[in-house]
């Protein structure tokens, strides 16, 4: 279980890292863009990198939102059940969504490989579209592993001590 939690957080920090300097990439580059506008010459495919780029900045942010139990629920029932119902609801709820993203995952990497092996390009810079879909992939099996690591902490409890 440690070197689970371990893996889930060297995983999120790169990828928060990542997903971190892609937001930066995107503010610089609508900055630039709007002072560019001044002289009437926009950046050609800002919007179509701006719509990759908060694709990956996504992706990459919902791991690390699980992982630091940073995603917003409403548990005004919940909260009132007994201990041992919130626990099964609690693994029922974990390993539904981990089943979920896994197989999400999985269909977007193999939509990524159909557009890879297409050959496929964006419209107006013409790059290649599977690097981002692959991306995204991988921001959802991350997202996947930190609700696996919740379904165990669910299933095995561990010491408060530990983390």
């Amino acid at each position: 279980m440690d070197l689970l939690i371990k893996i889930n957080k060297i995983l999120n920090k790169l990828l928060t890292l990542t997903g971190g300097a892609f937001l930066i990439a995107m503010i610089l580059l609508t900055c630039a863009n709007i002072f560019i506008r001044q002289f009437y010459i926009p950046i050609r495919g800002t919007f179509e990198l701006m719509g990759y780029a908060g694709a990956v900045v996504t992706a990459f942010a919902l791991g690390y939102t699980q992982f630091t139990n940073g995603h917003i629920s409403v548990d005004v029932l919940v909260n009132a059940y007994p201990k041992p119902l919130k626990r099964i609801i609690s693994i029922i709820n974990h390993g539904v969504c981990c089943a979920f993203f896994g197989i999400a995952s999985w269909h977007i990497v193999q939509k990524a490989l159909i557009l890879k092996n297409a050959g496929e390009l964006s419209e107006t810079l013409r790059i290649i579209y599977y690097p981002f879909t692959f991306a995204v992939a991988f921001g959802c099996f991350i997202l996947a592993l930190a609700l696996f690591t919740d379904f165990l902490k669910a299933i095995l409890p561990i010491k408060e001590g530990k983390k």
